[in-house]
């Protein structure tokens, strides 16, 4: 029901909750743009500890480690560590499906896979080695993240099973899709 006294508690209200506003603000930021505050939370990080999350890998494949794979040491390591997720040969369960697909990204049943669709073959190792398997983030030695990688590239086609996968073969991989993407453009 409304009263001829609404109006007034919804300014009241509205006051009430923009002094709340600027005084967590008034809070937040410091009296002066030279001022530091310290809140007494955390702690600075070491060099080690970022060199630790320093592990991303570029297409031309800076930033890869020392170490190596091949598709035929991959395939124990996928069925130990990634069939439960990613089925059989990469043809998808729970998870994203890993091969497969090519040739169909024009059309309505596109299938964007490892094979079909990534542009560098350094991109699956950098995912791997950040992110899988899923239930255990970072747990895989350098050589099974590119065992797995040379893995996945042969259930692709994109390489044989015994090429050998380091940081100097994985960024020479030619991926079918890597014209597909276009550099932007400001």
């Amino acid at each position: 029901m409304f009263t001829s006294d609404t109006p007034m508690r919804s300014r009241a209200r509205a006051s009430a909750v923009l002094a709340g506003l600027l005084s967590v603000m008034a809070l937040a930021c410091p009296a002066s743009a030279g001022a530091q505050q310290s809140y007494g939370l955390g702690q600075p990080l070491t060099k080690a500890e970022i060199a630790g999350w320093d592990i991303d890998v570029k297409p031309d494949g800076s930033g890869l480690p020392p170490g190596s794979g091949s598709a035929a040491r991959g395939a124990a390591i996928y069925t130990a560590k990634c069939l439960a997720c990613h089925g059989v040969k990469g043809e998808g369960g729970l998870a994203n499906k890993l091969a497969g697909g090519l040739g169909t990204l024009a059309t309505p049943g596109a299938q964007k896979t490892i094979g079909s669709y990534w542009p560098y073959a350094t991109t699956p190792f950098d995912y791997i080695r950040r992110a899988m398997p899923h239930n255990a983030p970072q747990s895989l030695s350098t050589d099974e993240v590119y065992s797995l990688t040379a893995y996945i590239l042969y259930l692709n086609g994109i390489v044989g099973e015994n090429d050998v996968m380091n940081a100097r073969t994985l960024p020479k991989v030619n991926m079918p899709n890597r014209a597909g993407f276009k550099p932007v453009v400001d």
